[in-house]
């Protein structure tokens, strides 16, 4: 499922908080179908209002979105989760549910109104947790599993929903180096496993030339690059997206790019 963004723009108004007004601006570009990926940019960049926005969870104030040649509005809210998925940087349930729990909400898109999880659905949350390595975990309460454990039981809960998209914002986030590689080996398999469609939204250079397909770059709500990763992820672009030097090469044991910092070099 093909996601086409159009010329979209959307802004925060927080005039009430005297800090004035952030937005997207005349955002375009297409995610291919199968692919995934990557979006990079500063802290603040709209990485994850993009995300937000082609989950349904906001609104575009111009522009529009659109899967598969239809237009996002016009998906209800319960039939565009059959078809996209969100996983948060920080998942912070209200009880404390088990971790089979925390997955059978995933399949709610699938559920009738007042309709509990049936045979069905307690096989596919099973399925899920076994192919995010996390079934051995499915009667242990949530809270208290490890940062990375948790990120795969939430992985596992967005493919409950069945998606053929899965959002993803930053998955590695204050994950140790093991949980990083974990992470990530598991988003590969799954993309080449169940063909989802993926963006992941990360400051990880080296996550984005590992693990995707194609960047987009943002930069103050604008795209400042897009294409194949080893084509966009080059020494003269980051430093024109983060203001810092860096040596870029092609690591011939892993056979992907990576990225070394160097040092700051703020525009003048």
């Amino acid at each position: 499922m093909p996601i086409s963004i159009q010329h979209v723009s959307f802004g925060y108004d927080t005039r009430s908080s005297g800090s004035g007004t952030f937005s997207l601006c005349d955002v375009s570009t297409t995610i291919t179908r199968g692919s995934i990926t990557g979006l990079l940019g500063p802290n603040g960049c709209g990485k994850t209002t993009l995300l937000k926005l082609i989950a349904g969870v906001l609104r575009c104030g111009q522009g529009g979105i659109a899967l598969n040649d239809r237009a996002l509005a016009q998906f209800s809210k319960r039939e565009l989760a059959r078809h996209v998925a969100l996983v948060p940087q920080e998942t912070h349930p209200a009880f404390d549910f088990s971790v089979l729990d925390m997955v059978l909400m995933g399949r709610h898109p699938h559920l009738g109104t007042f309709q509990l999880e049936g045979p069905e659905d307690l096989s596919i949350a099973h399925s899920c947790l076994a192919a995010t390595g996390t079934a051995h975990l499915a009667y242990r309460p949530f809270t208290t599993l490890s940062g990375g454990e948790k990120q795969r039981v939430v992985i596992a809960s967005a493919l409950a929903q069945e998606p053929e998209v899965l959002l993803l914002d930053e998955p590695t986030a204050s994950l140790d180096l093991a949980y990083q590689l974990e992470v990530a080996s598991l988003l590969a398999r799954l993309n080449q496993d169940h063909e989802v469609t993926m963006v992941v939204a990360t400051h990880d250079l080296n996550l984005a030339a590992s693990l995707c397909d194609s960047l987009v770059l943002l930069r103050a709500g604008r795209i400042l690059a897009q294409g194949p990763t080893r084509d966009v992820l080059t020494a003269s672009m980051i430093q024109q997206l983060y203001d810092v030097e860096t040596d870029v090469q092609v690591h011939e044991p892993s056979g992907h790019l990576t990225v070394v910092p160097i040092r700051r070099r703020p525009r003048p």
